[in-house]
C-alpha cells in the first residue's frame, strides 16, 4: 500500500496543491495536523483535505486553539494573530471538522501517529535524541510518525545497544525501515530546515520503504495572500527562506 504522509500544512494552500500534484496517486493519505495556523487559505486547505480518499487525519496544537480546546496564550504573539483572523474566517463546516478529529495518536497498521510526540500528542516536539528516547517507551508500533517540528528528520532506537541516534534523511532516497524508528515528513506549507521547498513522504507498507520528498511552489503567490490578509509578516518572509 502506498501513502502519502505530511504534516504541518498551515493553511498553505498552494504548497499542498504542489503535494498532491508531485505525490501522485495513493492508496491511503495520512495527515498529523497544524492544517491552519499561520498561513492565508484555511477554508481551501480544511476542505481540499476534506476530499482527500482513505483519511487518517490528526489535529495539531493550532488546529486545537482554533476549535477552542487549547488557550491562544499558550501562543507567541505572531501565531495568536493568526489564529485569532483564522477563528474569523473559517467556515462552520470546516470548523465542525476539525472539532471531529482526534487530539491523541491513532495506530496504523505498523505505524504509530501524532502531531507531536506518542508520549504528548499535541505539544511536544521530538527534535533531539534526548526527546527521542523519552518517547520510545510511548508506543509498541514499529514504527511512529510525528510532525510539529517542520523538520525531516528521523531517529532509530538499536534496543541491543540502548542507543538511539538521529540519522540523515535525503529527499528523493527511498529507505528500508528498521524497528525502532521514530519519522517525521517535514512540513507542507512552512519548511523549517532552511529549505523552502514543500516536504512530505510516501511510506510503502508492504516493502517497509520511506521515502521524503521535496516539491517546490510558487512562495511569491502565498506570500502576497498572507500579507493582503494582513497577517504578521514573519509568516511571509519565513516562507522563502524556510526558517
Amino acid at each position: 500500500m502506498r501513502v502519502l504522509v505530511f504534516s504541518d500544512i498551515h493553511a498553505n494552500y498552494t504548497a499542498l496543491e504542489a503535494v498532491l500534484d508531485d505525490a501522485g496517486t495513493v492508496d491511503e493519505c495520512w495527515c498529523l495536523g497544524d492544517l491552519v495556523g499561520y498561513g492565508p487559505d484555511p477554508n481551501a486547505v480544511v476542505e481540499q483535505i476534506r476530499e482527500l480518499p482513505h483519511l487518517t487525519c490528526l489535529l495539531g496544537n493550532h488546529d486545537v486553539a482554533v476549535i477552542g480546546d487549547m488557550a491562544l496564550e499558550a501562543f507567541n504573539g505572531d501565531a495568536r494573530r493568526s489564529l485569532m483572523w483564522t477563528e474569523r474566517v473559517l467556515t462552520a463546516d470546516n470548523m465542525d471538522f476539525l472539532r471531529a478529529l482526534p487530539q491523541h495518536a491513532k495506530v496504523r497498521g505498523d505505524v504509530t501517529l501524532a502531531h507531536g510526540s506518542p508520549r504528548d500528542p499535541v505539544w511536544e516536539y521530538v527534535l533531539n535524541t534526548l526527546s527521542a528516547r523519552l518517547n520510545f517507551d510511548h508506543f509498541a508500533t514499529p514504527y511512529c510518525f510525528v510532525g510539529h517540528s517542520h523538520i525531516q528528520c528521523m531517529f532509530h532506537m538499536n534496543e541491543q545497544a540502548d542507543r538511539v541516534t538521529m540519522e540523515v534523511v535525503r529527499a528523493g532516497e527511498p529507505m528500508m525501515l528498521t524497528p525502532r524508528t521514530i519519522l517525521n515528513p517535514g512540513s507542507v506549507g512552512q519548511p523549517r530546515d532552511r529549505d523552502s521547498r514543500a516536504a512530505y513522504a510516501i511510506y510503502d507498507t508492504h516493502a517497509c520503504v520511506w521515502e521524503a520528498r521535496r516539491v517546490e511552489y510558487n512562495v511569491a503567490e502565498v506570500q502576497k495572500r498572507i500579507r493582503e490578509a494582513g497577517l504578521p509578516e514573519k509568516h511571509a518572509a519565513r516562507l522563502g527562506e524556510g526558517w
